[in-house]
């Protein structure tokens, strides 16, 4: 690498909008974000399935499908 062009890399807090932190490297002191691992659906198992559900049911709806008629 050449020497003098690259930034310093220090040591730097990450603090999420939940009051989660972390520590990681980056060239900036601090970093504030809106959604960590702790805080995301994706991560916490709060998504997906009711979702899903509600998506069919508004096709079925939509396109006048019963439960009995599907079967």
């Amino acid at each position: 690498m050449k020497k003098g062009i690259h930034p310093e890399l220090k040591d730097c807090k990450v603090t999420c909008s939940c009051g989660a932190t972390f520590m990681t490297k980056s060239t900036k002191d601090e970093i504030y974000i809106e959604v960590c691992n702790e805080c995301h659906p994706f991560y916490t198992g709060k998504q997906g399935k009711s979702k899903k559900a509600g998506n069919i049911e508004k096709f079925n709806r939509k396109y006048g499908i019963t439960e009995e008629a599907s079967k």
